[in-house]
């Protein structure tokens, strides 16, 4: 649970105690299903009940607010991952104009120009050293990756 912050957390329980309508402290697989997909997110009966069996520590097909989340925070980071590296791809493929497959040392720099113009060159030829550890003078779409998501 500790991916999720606590708007993520506050609309998770909202959700889940809108739905536990007697106050149970639980609730069942349809209900998750359907919270689910209120929220957006995509998931079949199969891998749902895969994953429900996995938190349901009690065999019951019933799931409190915390393995509630749990499952929830699978999705919902599992979704920004992709989310982010679609607009890092999308980002890279922008700069590689050629469609050549890399990017080079220079086009890099103009790219932390942009995010941080506070950069001295100084520090812009540390960060190529860096992430250029083959020190071919290009970067392709896995080392960007890698280095714009940390």
């Amino acid at each position: 649970m500790s991916d999720l912050d606590d708007t993520q957390l506050e609309a998770l329980r909202t959700a889940f105690n809108s739905f536990d309508t007697e106050g149970k402290g639980h609730i069942d697989m349809d209900t998750i299903g359907n919270i689910l997909r209120m929220m957006g997110v995509k998931v079949t009966a199969g891998a749902l009940k895969e994953i429900v069996d996995e938190l349901d520590e009690t065999g019951n097909g019933l799931l409190g607010f915390d393995q509630f989340a749990e499952l929830a925070a699978k999705f919902l980071v599992e979704e920004d991952e992709e989310e982010l590296k679609k607009e890092l791809t999308e980002a890279f493929r922008i700069y590689d104009k050629e469609g050549q497959g890399f990017i080079t040392n220079e086009t890099l720099k103009e790219i932390l120009r942009e995010i941080d113009n506070k950069l001295t060159e100084a520090d812009l030829d540390g960060i190529i050293e860096e992430v250029d550890e083959d020190g071919s003078g290009t970067m392709d779409l896995d080392e960007f990756m890698e280095m714009m998501s940390g």
